[in-house]
């Protein structure tokens, strides 16, 4: 006579096995990944945030006259100020945000023209999406202004 194995108790054990690799590769991939904040400081940020919704109204009114393009034959950002901001004291700040990777970041000083333009070399940003954050005071008052630019290679 012969006498058959119970193979529940095999099975049972390579499952647990299984569960317990398992969990343990997940909790291993989910602590190397990289934990990138929107920006270091954003705490700071969003405390001044009712000052660039005041400021995005402003820019919102002079819409018509301000303006940020993105020019892929010649790999350039340009932001444009109302003409009238321009001939005045105009300080700021041009931030390029690159919401998948908070390295690529930079910021540059608002210094337009005497038509209130200023070209940015966009050839050596990475492809893909990019934020232009434009930030100035003009007559003690502050204008925003954000639009989303896609960077792409040089057209042949």
């Amino acid at each position: 006579m012969k006498t058959s194995r119970n193979l529940w108790p095999v099975g049972i054990i390579v499952f647990c096995s299984l569960f317990v690799a398992g969990t343990a590769g997940l909790v291993v991939m989910a602590c190397s990944q990289k934990e990138d904040l929107v920006s270091a400081d954003y705490y700071e940020k969003e405390l001044k945030f009712q000052g660039q919704i005041d400021g995005a109204e402003r820019a919102r009114r002079e819409a018509s006259r301000t303006a940020i393009a993105y020019d892929a034959a010649r790999q350039q950002i340009t932001v444009s100020l109302p003409p009238g901001q321009a001939q005045g004291s105009v300080s700021g700040s041009v931030e390029l945000y690159r919401p998948s990777a908070a390295d690529m970041d930079r910021a540059v000083r608002l210094d337009p023209d005497a038509g209130g333009v200023q070209r940015l070399d966009a050839s050596g940003m990475a492809p893909g999406l990019w934020k232009v954050r434009v930030s100035w005071t003009f007559d003690k008052r502050n204008y925003y202004l954000e639009q989303k630019v896609v960077v792409g290679v040089k057209p042949a």
